[in-house]
């Protein structure tokens, strides 16, 4: 193991506290698990990976529009709308 430092905000430092009381674990044990999950989600898949994976869902969904591609702006605003 590698001993690292980390700054944390009172309410980051108090919330870790209480899970790992809840948990019956370490803080180091939680972040260490932390940052497992966000390597296996963000930086662990290379982007030739992640272009393969969304390139293969190409063409799979159907919206029943046909002129996505003249009006996106206007359905992605419309989907982000609050």
């Amino acid at each position: 193991m590698i001993r690292t430092q980390v700054q944390l905000t009172e309410e980051q430092a108090r919330a870790l506290k209480e899970i790992a009381h809840r948990e019956n674990a370490s803080i180091a044990e939680l972040t260490r698990r932390a940052i497992d999950q966000w390597l296996q989600t963000t930086g662990a898949i290379p982007m030739a990976e992640r272009r393969r994976r969304a390139l293969a869902v190409v063409g799979t969904f159907r919206s029943g529009q046909t002129d996505i591609s003249e009006r996106h702006d206007e359905y992605l605003a419309e989907a982000y709308r609050p």
